[in-house]
């Protein structure tokens, strides 16, 4: 673990050596010493698995490339990264479908199979080299319960899926609710995606508004009402921001 920090972030006396041969002794003896600090490498440990502290060092020499670039400075984003736990498939499929159509909502493209960066696209995209090239296609997302066409699995038991329904239904789900919100207006829910909703116990009212202010509605946990009062107290806390939208977006 002492060396993976000093990998990351290097002690001046290995960068003072950097071009110098250095004898093995001497390297072990310094990180031995290290190693004896009982309090740093508690600290270096906690800091190696918090999220908080990767943004950090993720964001700093991104910062620092894009600013020598453009000959500027401040931060490279505009604020702070936003962290959720998602306690459900409820929760799962709200953030996906968010995500996937931030470009439609942003007017960035039209369709959420036309933009970029998003596994939607990517899905889409593999299910066209899949359609082109029988082979099996490595593919690096994770697979949904089961075909649609075929009603077979798309993983095997002790594979994990990404949701409990169809790859196809998942594109319907999203495609119908990128339209109402590039048409500017709800609509009807049609039947043959009801089922999809009620199977993840969404409110199907509720679903279109719930989508369009996702990022707004909860905090650090998502999920249906039960699963977020657990949460609430497996955390030891008497509350936890979300419980009014999980009351009307979810079952």
């Amino acid at each position: 673990m002492v060396k993976r920090w000093c990998t990351l972030f290097p002690p001046q006396a290995l960068k003072d050596s950097d071009d110098k041969q250095i004898d093995t002794e001497v390297v072990n003896a310094y990180f031995a010493r290290l190693i004896a600090d009982e309090e740093k490498v508690s600290l270096w440990r906690e800091r190696l698995a918090d999220l908080s502290w990767f943004m950090r060092c993720l964001n700093e020499p991104i910062a620092r490339q894009a600013n020598k670039e453009d000959e500027c400075t401040g931060r490279f984003w505009e604020g702070r990264f936003k962290s959720q736990a998602l306690l459900d498939d409820a929760a799962l499929i709200s953030c996906m479908a968010y995500v996937d159509l931030n470009p439609v909502r942003a007017a960035i493209t039209q369709t959420p199979e036309d933009s970029e960066f998003t596994s939607f696209a990517a899905r889409v995209e593999i299910q066209k080299k899949s359609v082109s090239k029988p082979e099996p296609q490595s593919q690096w997302l994770l697979p949904f319960a089961e075909s649609k066409k075929t009603g077979k699995p798309q993983a095997t038991q002790n594979t994990h899926v990404c949701l409990p329904i169809s790859q196809e239904e998942y594109f319907e789900l999203v495609d119908w609710t990128g339209r109402c919100i590039r048409d500017g207006k709800r609509g009807a829910i049609p039947a043959h995606i009801q089922p999809i909703l009620q199977r993840l116990e969404i409110k199907q009212d509720n679903w279109i508004d719930g989508i369009q202010h996702y990022g707004n509605h909860f905090y650090k946990v998502v999920g249906i009402m039960r699963h977020l009062l657990e949460e609430t107290e497996r955390q030891g806390r008497k509350w936890l921001k979300g419980q009014s939208a999980a009351r009307l977006l979810y079952q």
